[in-house]
C-alpha cells in the first residue's frame, strides 16, 4: 500500500491547471485569476475631497482656532460629481462634498465640524496643513500598475479592486466539471423507499457538495450496476468533463468491477492507500481523463475525498495553496488504540484561552455518516503509532476554520 503523501503525489503529476476562460466579474469569487491585472487608470482618478466640509488654500488657515477663528467668504459649491472646476479665489473658501474633485488652487479641506457657516462666510475653528483631508490621484494604484499576480484567489476585496479598474470580465482558470458516478446493485435513488437489502445513493449527493465547495462543477451520471457493461456506459455519459470520481467498486470484492474497467480504459496507477477509513482508492485514467475511485463507505468517501480529490480539483483551479491547514491541538477524549495504518478521526476543534482542543465526534465507523455532522477536522494518528489520551496533543487538519467566540 501506498502511504497517503506517496499517493496525493502521484496523483498531483499527473494534474495540471484547466486553460483560462473570461468570465463575469460576478462569477469570479474564489476563483483564481489566469493572468496579471494591470490598472488602466490611476485610483483614485483625481484628486478629491475625503471629507464635507470647505476647500481651501492651507496658508489661509492658519492661526485659525475655537477662540481665533479665520473667516472666509464662500465661492461656491462643488458636489460628487463636479467637472470643469472654476478655480479657488485667493482668500477663499469652496463648500466641497466627500469624494468631490479639489477646485484648481485648493490644497487642503477644512471638515465641517472645524466650521461654522455665518451666512456667505465661514468662519474656520482650527488651522490644517497642506494636503488634509485630500485623497490625491493615483495614492491607491497608478496606471499600469500590476494591481494583482496571475494565480491570485479573486475575493471581496479583489473584486471591488477589479470593479475599479473596469474589469466586467476577468480572465480566470476555468472551474473543473467532475463527472460523479457511483455503483451498486443496492443503490436506489434518493427519493425512493429502500426495500429488503437496498440503500439510498447518499454519496453522490454529498461528493456533489463537496466538489462545489472546492470549487468544481459536479455532473451527475446516476448509479452504474455491478457489471462490466453498466459501468462503461456510465462513463461513457462523463466525456468532456475533466475529472471523473466514483464510489464503492474498488475493492476486492466479486462485484467490485469500477478498477477492472479502470485497467480497461486507460490503466490503475493505485488503488490501495495505507490509510483508514478509506483504503480502497484508486487512480488512474479513463481515454486520458483522470478517475479516482473512492470507497463506498459514506465516511470513508468523506475523508477521502478531503485528503485527495479536494487537492486535485484545486490544482484544476489554479490554485497555489492545495491542501487544508495542519494544526497542533489537544485531544480532550481519550482515542488511545494502536493503529497499524494511519487514521483520520473526526473531531470538533475549538479555541481555549490556552489553544486549540479537540473532541472526537463520537463512534468513528466508516458507516456512520454522523460522525461527520459536527466535525470540522480530522486528527491525524501516525500509521503504527497509539492513538493519544486525554489531554495529549496531536494533529488535526482543520477542514474548515472554527468560529472563535
Amino acid at each position: 500500500m501506498l502511504s497517503v503523501e506517496e499517493a496525493l503525489a502521484q496523483l498531483l503529476a499527473a494534474i495540471e491547471a484547466l486553460a483560462a476562460e473570461d468570465a463575469p466579474l460576478a462569477e469570479c469569487l474564489d476563483r483564481v485569476l489566469a493572468a496579471d491585472a494591470l490598472a488602466d487608470i490611476d485610483l483614485p482618478p483625481f484628486t478629491n475631497s475625503a471629507m464635507d466640509g470647505y476647500a481651501v488654500r492651507a496658508a489661509d488657515t492658519m492661526g485659525a482656532g475655537v477662540d481665533t477663528p479665520r473667516r472666509l467668504p464662500v465661492r461656491g459649491e462643488i458636489a460628487a460629481g463636479g467637472a470643469g472646476l472654476d478655480p479657488l479665489p485667493l482668500g477663499a473658501a469652496m463648500r466641497i462634498m466627500t469624494g468631490a474633485p479639489l477646485p484648481p488652487g485648493a490644497d487642503a479641506v477644512i471638515p465641517v465640524e472645524q466650521s461654522r457657516a455665518e451666512g456667505g462666510m465661514v468662519a474656520l475653528l482650527a488651522a490644517v496643513p497642506v494636503g488634509a483631508s485630500v485623497r490625491h490621484a493615483g495614492e491607491d494604484v497608478r496606471l499600469g500598475q500590476r494591481v494583482l499576480e496571475a494565480g491570485t484567489v479573486i475575493g471581496p476585496g479583489e473584486v471591488g479592486l477589479l470593479a475599479s479598474l473596469g474589469y466586467a470580465q476577468v480572465g480566470v482558470h476555468r472551474r473543473p466539471r467532475v463527472a460523479i458516478l457511483s455503483t451498486g446493485d443496492e443503490l436506489v435513488e434518493i427519493a425512493a423507499k429502500p426495500g429488503p437489502g437496498q440503500i439510498r445513493n447518499s454519496n453522490a449527493a454529498m461528493l456533489a457538495a463537496q466538489v462545489q465547495r472546492a470549487g468544481g462543477i459536479p455532473v451527475g451520471l446516476g448509479v452504474a450496476r455491478d457489471t462490466r457493461e453498466s459501468v462503461h456506459a456510465t462513463l461513457d455519459a462523463g466525456r468532456g468533463c475533466n475529472l471523473y470520481i466514483s464510489s464503492g467498486g474498488v475493492s476486492v470484492g466479486v462485484y467490485d468491477v469500477v478498477k477492472a474497467v479502470l485497467e480497461e480504459r486507460g490503466g490503475v496507477q493505485f488503488w490501495r492507500v495505507n490509510m483508514r477509513p478509506g483504503k480502497p482508492v484508486a487512480f488512474g485514467l479513463i481515454d486520458g481523463t483522470p478517475f479516482l475511485g473512492l470507497p463506498g463507505n459514506p465516511v470513508s468517501a468523506f475523508v477521502t475525498f478531503e485528503l485527495f480529490a479536494r487537492p486535485v480539483l484545486r490544482r484544476m483551479a489554479g490554485h497555489r495553496l492545495l491542501g487544508r491547514q495542519l494544526v497542533r491541538v489537544i485531544v480532550d477524549d481519550a482515542i488511545g488504540s494502536f493503529h497499524d495504518r494511519r487514521h483520520y478521526v473526526r473531531a470538533l476543534v475549538r479555541w481555549e484561552k490556552d489553544g486549540w482542543h479537540a473532541v472526537t465526534t463520537g463512534a468513528q465507523g466508516s458507516h456512520l455518516l454522523t460522525s461527520t455532522l459536527a466535525a470540522n477536522a480530522l486528527i491525524v494518528i501516525p500509521e503504527g503509532s497509539r492513538g493519544p489520551e486525554a489531554g495529549e496533543p496531536a494533529n488535526a487538519l482543520l477542514l474548515e476554520w472554527p468560529e472563535v467566540r
